[in-house]
């Protein structure tokens, strides 16, 4: 059985990609199963499908924790936790990053068992907050590493999937496929289906055990504050906002009490952005009243380079 994901942030079209390689393993005569896995359900946010197929019919259900190929479409999501990127990846499987970084440095920062390559972004980056519609190229290139999906399967999966949206669509998305599906080439066929998952094989996760307590000691705590203040929600931020001070007219009440997750507290009457925890939404930026508040595209820094 071949098990693939796709991560990548809301809106360049992984769930797309699943469903066109979906659809062009189901015409080659696959068994197939794709869904997506979203988290906060937002442009920007990270997100995963997978793709199961097989010869035979699929008794697995869930997200693939073993995964065959792992393709990344945003490599500023590598060394996001909640992303996951690297969840069960070992030996066997194959990383491909889209990337303009060359698969040495990513082999030297990563220093996975897995084979790592790259599919080269040959525009400049001059936006990273701009999310590129990349679904279809990441299609193309997982439907060449697999090397059981000829050309036309592919082409078949993206008419089935676009064919709604026009032709315009259809033939912009394809050549995209077709040109990574050629840029892949050489590694045609890298990756190797896997067995079957015995349940003799399965490790249980490293549960923390907890001694039993009475409900109102362990209950959840669901009116307390700061719940979730250990974890860096503003790693989700593909656009941060600013605020000039110079324009700011004080008037803290409104953005800070319409921050839907409270990342903005007040000091000396001005209102101070807690980028730890901002995610980036800008509902702060369309009801600031003098306009004070702007939005700039994240500074993003993949990795910390290997010494």
């Amino acid at each position: 059985m071949y098990r693939i994901r796709f991560h990548g942030r809301g809106g360049q079209g992984m769930k797309t990609a699943s469903r066109i390689l979906g659809s062009a393993l189901f015409s080659t005569g696959f068994e197939v199963q794709d869904a997506p896995r979203y988290g906060a359900e937002r442009r920007g946010a990270p997100i995963f499908a997978y793709v199961r197929a097989s010869r035979a019919p699929i008794d697995e259900r869930g997200v693939i924790q073993r995964p065959d190929l792992v393709l990344v479409a945003d490599d500023s999501l590598i060394p996001v936790p909640a992303a996951g990127v690297l969840a069960g990846i070992d030996a066997h499987g194959l990383l491909l990053i889209r990337s303009a970084e060359p698969a040495e440095r990513w082999r030297e920062r990563l220093n996975a068992a897995a084979r790592v390559i790259v599919l080269p972004i040959t525009e400049p980056l001059l936006d990273r907050a701009a999310l590129p519609q990349v679904g279809a190229t990441c299609a193309g290139a997982a439907a060449r590493l697999l090397g059981v999906v000829p050309a036309e399967a592919l082409a078949a999966g993206i008419e089935a999937e676009l064919g709604g949206l026009g032709a315009r669509v259809v033939e912009r998305n394809l050549a995209e496929a077709m040109a990574a599906y050629q840029a892949m080439a050489p590694l045609a066929g890298a990756v190797s289906e896997d067995g079957e998952i015995a349940a003799t094989d399965y490790h249980p996760p490293d549960w923390v055990d907890l001694p039993f307590e009475t409900a109102r000691v362990s209950a959840p705590a669901i009116h307390a504050a700061l719940t979730s203040e250990l974890v860096d929600t503003g790693l989700w931020r593909s656009l941060r906002p600013e605020i000039d001070y110079d324009l700011c007219k004080g008037c803290w009440w409104v953005c800070s009490s319409l921050c839907p997750d409270g990342a903005i507290h007040v000091e000396n009457g001005r209102p101070v952005i807690d980028y730890d925890h901002c995610k980036g939404c800008l509902v702060c930026l369309a009801v600031c009243p003098p306009h004070a508040i702007s939005a700039h595209t994240e500074a993003v820094t993949p990795c910390a380079e290997s010494s």
